[in-house]
């Protein structure tokens, strides 16, 4: 502002001179024509005084990117200026908070949420508001505890300016601390922002790197077997997706009881409760097939969990009988019958889709005919194994809120179990035509119990039985 009335100092100062000049002089048409003189230069330093504000006002942010590591999740704006932001946490419950000042609300800001991977560990939502009337707010919701890290790049290789925000496992953090430190280190970081895991060959250079020490001190440096032990820590445990499918749905109530209580509403409401438990979990997050009142067909309900690399597919039902009487909870797994179509329905497709073809994480069209069948039996003796463990820890926990139908897991060839290489299960919760198990399914207290029930199954095999998710793992590497 300064600057700019010290630009018009002169004009500024030859008005008020003529102007003073004139009005002594006493003449009305002389007055009018001062004033007329004065308006305009007036005005132009009012329009330079704010020009700097309307200027600031063009940020436009051109390409928004997020990419996930090991250690952290990265989000990238882009934009063709300098990005000015300021940076926050908020706790309870805790929130990473930027607000990009000067910005304008756009659609690449808006498309930023639906870039999230659900199997991100760090953030679990996106958002994002006109904070102030020129600050843009993103709003990123936390699933654990982090350290959020920022910086800017400049322009280079077709992109340009770009604002970095990296969010950390805490303990991983001091990494990117350590490299910040080291002028050299810190710009070969920086600028691996599309490497997929520069994190790692970032401690690999830290490691090649001899520690800087005064000649006048004769320390030894660190022996070699420490610097593999510490270049070869173990990476955080994988995180677990676990995908939830509330039966029926749209023009398909399911089973109806006495009271009007249908099956589809039961289902939908503790899918939902079991995926927000599940989603407290530290390393396990869950996915809903559906998330509202709709159809779904049984086979699409499959290929949900496998474009998510669902580890676990569990589905959610309540049972009915033209018995009123009839009473218990159930868990069924696929029965050898069901697995034994499974294997010659896969074997029989031949113009699958990519997703299909892939067994275990290994690509079917490149095997023969007999690798084919033996990889698909091997994979579903395996899956139908960890689906057994599972669905008889389900069932014990089960047995703690309400009685069981039948004690053992049961067998039946359900659709939505036929998945040759994610383990599943599927939960009759109770009998909605039983007026007693209705009245207690219509609860939402006790929709929270069975929700709690089924995850302490699947948290318990777990926690007991790594094999599942090892195998998963090493499916997804191949």
């Amino acid at each position: 502002m300064f600057e700019a009335l010290a630009r018009y100092r002169i004009p500024l100062m030859m008005a008020v001179f003529v102007h003073s000049s004139f009005t002594r002089a006493g003449s009305r048409k002389v007055r009018l024509w001062t004033r007329m003189l004065i308006l305009p230069i007036l005005l132009l330093c009012f329009l330079s005084l704010n020009s700097k504000s309307v200027l600031a006002t063009e940020t436009i942010i051109t390409s928004a990117r997020m990419g996930l590591s090991d250690y952290y999740s990265r989000i990238t704006l882009e934009s063709d200026q300098p990005i000015q932001y300021e940076l926050s946490m908020l706790k309870h419950p805790g929130r990473v908070v930027v607000d990009l000042e000067n910005a304008t609300l756009n659609q690449v800001i808006k498309t930023l949420p639906a870039k999230l991977d659900p199997a991100d560990p760090f953030i679990g939502n996106i958002r994002f508001g006109q904070f102030k009337p020129h600050v843009i707010r993103l709003v990123f919701d936390l699933k654990i505890d982090v350290v959020p890290r920022t910086f800017i790049l400049e322009p280079d290789n077709h992109h340009g300016y770009r604002l970095v925000l990296d969010i950390y496992y805490p303990d991983k953090a001091a990494i990117a601390e350590s490299a910040e430190s080291n002028e050299n280190v810190t710009v070969a970081f920086k600028f691996e922002e599309n490497a997929e895991d520069s994190l790692g060959d970032l401690v690999a250079s830290l490691l090649k790197k001899k520690p800087a020490r005064p000649d006048n001190q004769g320390v030894s440096p660190l022996p070699k077997s420490f610097q593999v032990a510490q270049y070869h820590k173990p990476a955080p445990p994988r995180v677990i997706i676990v995908a939830i499918d509330a039966g029926h749905g749209g023009k398909d109530p399911g089973a109806v009881g006495d009271g009007g209580t249908r099956e589809k509403d039961i289902t939908l409401a503790i899918s939902r409760k079991l995926k927000a438990i599940i989603d407290k979990e530290p390393y396990m997050r869950a996915i809903l097939t559906r998330d509202g009142d709709y159809d779904l067909p049984l086979k699409r309900r499959q290929a949900i969990a496998r474009k998510h690399n669902a580890d676990l597919f569990v589905s959610i039902h309540a049972d009915g009988s033209p018995r009123p009487h009839a009473h218990g909870s159930s868990v069924y797994t696929l029965s050898e019958h069901g697995a034994t179509s499974t294997t010659a329905s896969w074997l029989a497709q031949k113009e699958n889709s990519v997703d299909s073809n892939l067994i275990g994480g290994v690509d079917m069209t490149e095997k023969t005919g007999n690798m084919r069948e033996i990889i698909l039996d091997l994979s579903m003796s395996a899956t139908i194994n960890d689906s057994v463990k599972v669905a008889e820890m389900v069932l014990n926990e089960l047995g703690q809120i309400n009685r069981l139908h039948k004690k053992t897991v049961e067998q039946a060839g359900f659709v939505v179990l036929k998945s040759p290489d994610i383990p599943s299960i599927l939960v009759e919760t109770a009998f909605i035509t039983n007026p007693s198990e209705e009245k207690k399914l219509k609860n939402k207290s006790y929709q929270k119990k069975m929700a709690h029930a089924i995850f302490g199954g699947i948290k318990k095999y777990f926690e007991t039985n790594p094999a599942l998710a090892a195998r998963t793992e090493v499916a997804r590497v191949q």
